[in-house]
């Protein structure tokens, strides 16, 4: 489970980014996050992994508090898919995905680019998995469609089991059958190892379509928490127009979102 905790997250030139966000996603639910852009939905996933660091509140994965001395530990727990797929272009397809391993190896082992055989093994089981053939294998990352470098940074995801996974507007960039395809393949994997998802997105359509829950943000704040049923379209609309929010109230019966959370 992941546990938001009163978080906040307040920017050097005084940009407020995230406000008393608190939050509890279950163990295996997809849950997709949406608002519009400045939202803090980038922010609150980068909470979760330690590439941002809240101003105060709490971050917790099964209880234990993401801080300097679990950081190594829960880092191993949560993987990252990111919106411009964040792979090496110059390197091979099996060296990316190999890379999922890093957090776990050695210096001496990540440098000169050793992989235990299992290892490889399973890296090329993910390829397979995601739709990729074994001739992309030694394909540079680089030379590859946008939907098959998001195919390439799944695979990596996975490669340590992750019991929670991170995707941060995952098919931005990607046409709107391959971003069916490429959520359908983050909602199969996360399923079968029963994995965490908090996800990112734009389209209502997508989040409707994959989300067990949708969590709706304004201005740092959560403003909607339901299910997909329950995000109609005049929900859509004040998340986006802002008709029925007052996004400057502090208080926190104002800040309480629209509907309960939904486990």
């Amino acid at each position: 489970m992941i546990q938001f905790d009163a978080i906040h997250k307040v920017w050097p030139d005084g940009t407020q980014a995230l406000c008393n966000v608190s939050l509890e996603i279950p163990r295996g639910q997809f849950c997709v996050v949406l608002g519009p852009s400045g939202a803090g939905k980038s922010t609150l996933l980068r909470a979760v992994n330690g590439l941002m660091r809240p101003s105060g509140g709490r971050v917790l994965i099964d209880d234990i508090e993401f801080n300097l001395g679990s950081e190594r530990q829960l880092r191993q727990r949560v993987a990252m898919i990111h919106q411009h797929f964040n792979l090496t272009n110059r390197m091979s397809v099996a060296a990316n995905v190999l890379a999922g391993v890093l957090p776990s190896v050695s210096t001496v082992r990540a440098l000169s680019g050793w992989f235990k055989p299992e290892q490889r093994h399973k890296a090329c089981q993910l390829l397979d998995r995601v739709g990729l053939t074994p001739t992309h294998l030694k394909r540079r990352a680089g030379d590859l469609s946008g939907g098959q470098q998001q195919r390439v940074g799944i695979a990596r995801a996975f490669m340590m089991d992750p019991e929670v996974v991170l995707a941060d507007e995952p098919v931005a960039s990607l046409d709107p059958k391959i971003s069916r395809d490429i959520l359908g393949l983050i909602r199969d994997a996360a399923r079968e190892q029963g994995a965490t998802v908090l996800c990112s997105l734009h389209q209502i359509d997508l989040a409707r379509e994959f989300g067990d829950r949708i969590v709706g943000m304004r201005n740092g704040r959560v403003v909607f928490d339901g299910s997909p049923a329950e995000f109609t379209d005049d929900c859509v609309r004040s998340l986006y127009e802002g008709a029925h929010w007052d996004d400057s109230a502090d208080d926190a019966e104002q800040n309480e979102p629209v509907q309960r959370s939904v486990a």
